[in-house]
């Protein structure tokens, strides 16, 4: 090996040496020209958290495999063979280990191919454990609504041939072309989208065929690794496909080769077994080996999970100063870190999520985040949301000095004619279609008779008046209340035909908070108070 090192260096090419710069040589309009060059994506080594950390290492020890990639596609694999047997509520709704993941990379330097190989060899080792312990592996890419349902199919019968039910629904797909899939998602009729959309969800696939057999798939773990370059992402996928749900759906993340290594080695085979072990215990304890058996665990949080949570959530989780198409592919950061902390907390053997698996969960949201803006904005487009969103703080600043402005106040006194008309405009269409709004803007008209056009006042936002002298960035407030319903009693059928529903609510006071309730919706978490008071209601 020395030897080859050493003929490797000696071939290789010299470079120039240069120990000054000639700033004179260059012209004045280069130099006055804005410089938006920024680095590829750095994942936070946090993302290697227990056994997918030890994954992703063993694969890219002696390979160009890019470990947070080898991490990723091993978040799907496992998310897949756990099942639906582990489950977490976010609101109403059951939440299970599905996460879709989306690797995006240039041809050849993105080495997508080598970060799911090591996946494929512990899959083998784990099913010479235990043949049914893994989950069925599709690789042969996806086309139909109804291709998807077949493997996975309720059964069904044509005549007097009867198909049995494939009772174990989890399935691990790989789609190492995804531009087949989006492209799939442009032909007239084909609802491939919509069914990994419900997928995702947990909802059944029903195609909707008017022939004989109606194929169905109820109860799907379907979760995708897909590969794709970015230059194909941008010419495939069509703008409904960034705001109909389904691409926000994905995990995606940009990773490309790190190292360049001219005789890369296999990962031992003893190492592999090892991990399968692992593997195998983790997917017994969660009940993967159960597919059956739906429901069955549920994962709590810990107190200071829930405060870190509601933090985040309440901070950038839902952050929107990044612009529409970055804001929507990054609208399910909340869910998702949800179901990324409850598969890290079972690959360490627990059923309650605690700060460790939060802070690894993040990281991954933050690589999702870090990625989709190089990919998608450019750093013209990046420098230029960053004006934007300082140009709305200062409003917000202002307003809440004020009260209240014209939009002649807001270009000369808030911003002393220093800001053009455009920068002004973008800035409070930000603030006005924010989720929730910042602000609102009301219309005085001139007295009958008067010529000119109508007087525009913008203010604070009723709701969110309050939250503009808090920390939280803009557009990142809540339009609710802070309570928190912490303790319900089962609901029981009297004789007499009444329901009474007895519950105990806690009140936020001016405390500082301790804890936090994640008990609630997407669109809504809550905050534990002090004061308490019982409420009981009856219902004839």
């Amino acid at each position: 090996m020395a030897e080859v090192e050493r003929m490797a260096a000696k071939y290789q090419p010299q470079m120039r040496n240069v120990s000054a710069f000639d700033y004179e040589a260059l012209d004045d309009e280069v130099i006055d020209t804005p410089d938006h060059h920024r680095n590829a994506p750095k994942p936070d080594q946090a993302c290697l958290h227990g056994l997918i950390g030890d994954v992703a290492r063993a694969g890219s020890r002696d390979t160009e495999a890019n470990p947070f990639a080898i991490a990723a596609n091993f978040i799907v694999y496992m998310s897949a063979a756990i099942g639906r047997g582990a489950y977490t509520y976010i609101g109403n709704t059951r939440h299970h280990c599905r996460i879709n993941a989306l690797h995006v990379g240039r041809t050849g330097r993105g080495r997508k191919g080598d970060a799911a190989s090591l996946i494929h060899r512990l899959d083998i080792a784990l099913r010479a454990l235990d043949e049914y312990i893994a989950p069925q592996v599709h690789s042969g890419g996806l086309s139909t609504r109804e291709g998807l349902a077949l493997m996975i199919h309720d059964g069904w019968s044509k005549g007097k041939n009867e198909v049995e039910p494939i009772h174990d629904k989890r399935l691990w797909v790989i789609e190492s072309e995804f531009v087949n899939v989006l492209m799939q998602s442009k032909r007239d009729g084909n609802t491939l989208s919509s069914a990994l959309r419900d997928c995702w969800d947990g909802v059944s696939i029903r195609p909707a065929t008017k022939g004989q057999p109606r194929i169905w798939a109820s109860h799907p773990h379907v979760n995708l690794s897909a590969a794709i370059t970015g230059n194909e992402l941008h010419a495939v996928m069509a703008a409904r496909e960034l705001t109909n749900g389904f691409a926000n759906r994905f995990l995606i993340f940009w990773a490309e080769r790190t190292r360049m290594l001219p005789f890369p080695r296999a990962t031992p085979q003893h190492d592999v077994e090892a991990l399968a072990q692992r593997v195998l215990e983790v997917i017994r304890f969660a009940g993967g080996d159960r597919p059956v058996e739906r429901d069955a665990l549920q994962i709590t949080m810990s107190t200071d999970a829930q405060a870190m949570f509601a933090s985040l959530y309440l901070d950038e989780l839902n952050d929107q100063s990044s612009g529409e198409i970055v804001t929507a592919l990054l609208e399910r950061r909340a869910p998702v870190l949800r179901r990324l902390a409850m598969l890290f907390a079972l690959c360490d053997l627990k059923t309650e999520v605690d700060v460790q698996h939060i802070e690894a969960a993040l990281a991954w949201t933050r690589y999702w985040a870090e990625s989709v803006k190089f990919i998608f904005s450019d750093g013209a487009a990046e420098a230029a949301s960053a004006v934007t969103d300082d140009a709305a703080r200062q409003i917000l600043d202002f307003l809440a000095k004020d009260g209240k402005a014209t939009r002649w106040e807001i270009s000369k006194i808030c911003f002393n004619g220093h800001k053009s008309k455009s920068l002004i405009d973008k800035a409070l269409d930000e603030l006005l279609t924010s989720s929730p709004a910042q602000i609102e803007v009301q219309t005085i008209p001139r007295p009958k008779g008067s010529p000119g056009t109508a007087t525009k006042i913008y203010l604070l936002a009723a709701k969110c008046a309050k939250s503009a002298k808090s920390e939280h960035s803009r557009g990142l407030q809540p339009d609710f209340d802070v309570c928190e319903v912490c303790e319900v009693c089962e609901v029981s059928q009297e004789s007499d035909s009444t329901l009474r529903t007895l519950r105990t609510l806690r009140e936020v006071s001016n405390q500082p908070q301790t804890r936090a309730s994640v008990d609630t919706s997407h669109t809504s978490h809550t905050s534990q108070g002090v004061s308490e008071k019982t409420i009981e209601r009856e219902v004839l």
